[in-house]
């Protein structure tokens, strides 16, 4: 029997488990098949006759393989050696081998995609675009600074209301992702901002008594997270900024404007809202490439 039919058999014998004890849809089962005929033509060519006589170092290799000569994307080549490692799981559940050669193989690394950001004078700039002279101007404006000042996701800021802002004190008290409470402060900008917007602006907007929403929309009610957006992308279009901003890019660059100014990164992850370190912990790479551009672009001997 050649080794091209004894691989064959026995990737046949694993789509059968596949099919029958998993219960697997067909297009997933020759899914898992495509990526075994691969390892299986790949040990081939390096004179392996049978999925058991590969070590580790094959399937090393294999993976290596397909993101440098073959240039597969990581998340493919993470999925071909998820199927590796249910062939080589069933050969040892079989009997037919003893050891796994694919157990202690890291799947490759996913490529972070780090947040877009603007820069402090992209920020300002954008701030400047409301005409303030006007109620909705006004309004605009202090939506805008105080969703950067205090780095709200935009959900909680349309849905702030007038007890949790607290001007006196300089503090937000926003209900978060898992009805978490967290309380920022808030920069004097943005509080002068929402100040005057609510003495100056607000009574302007209000239609009816018990609507307590902070910023208001001409009908009186509040406002809705794409009512917001629409409105913010009319104001980056004016400032010239990235069509691609959005709500959150504010968010990211409150973060990375305090990391960047020496703010403890705990104190970001609080301000923030972030259950997990881990997630907050993305700010310091956006920080260190903001770094490297302003050296290169400065420094004599970059």
């Amino acid at each position: 029997m050649s080794s091209a039919t004894q691989m064959r058999d026995t990737i046949d014998e694993f789509a059968d488990y596949l099919r029958v004890d998993r219960g697997l849809a067909g297009n997933t089962v020759e899914a898992y098949c495509a990526d075994l005929r691969d390892l299986s033509e790949f040990l081939r060519g390096r004179g392996i006759n049978e999925f058991v006589d590969a070590s580790r170092q094959e399937i090393v290799a294999f993976v290596s393989h397909l993101q440098r000569d073959r240039g597969l994307a990581r998340t493919t080549v993470s999925r071909k050696l998820s199927s590796v490692r249910g062939l080589y799981r069933f050969l040892l559940v079989e009997g037919k081998t003893d050891s796994d050669p694919s157990a202690e193989i890291d799947r490759p690394v996913h490529a972070q995609r780090l947040p877009q950001v603007l820069s402090v004078e992209q920020c300002q700039r954008l701030l400047e675009m409301p005409d303030r002279s006007e109620p909705t101007g006004l309004r605009d404006a202090a939506m805008i600074a105080l969703l950067y000042a205090a780095g709200l996701r935009v959900s909680e800021l349309v849905g702030l209301r007038m007890h949790e802002l607290n001007l006196r004190e300089d503090l937000v008290r926003t209900i978060g992702k898992g009805s978490k409470e967290r309380i920022i402060p808030v920069a004097p900008l943005a509080v002068h901002l929402v100040r005057r917007y609510i003495d100056e602006a607000r009574p302007e907007f209000e239609r009816y008594p018990d609507e307590d929403a902070i910023f208001l929309t001409r009908l009186g009610r509040p406002f809705s997270r794409g009512g917001f957006w629409a409105m913010l992308k009319e104001y980056v279009r004016l400032a010239g900024l990235p069509e691609d901003t959005s709500p959150h890019t504010l968010r990211h660059s409150f973060a990375t404007h305090l990391l960047s100014g020496g703010a403890n990164l705990r104190a970001i992850q609080e301000m923030l809202g972030h259950a997990n370190l881990a997630t907050t912990e993305i700010y310091t790479h956006v920080s260190t490439e903001d770094l490297r551009r302003v050296y290169d672009e400065a420094h004599p001997r970059s």
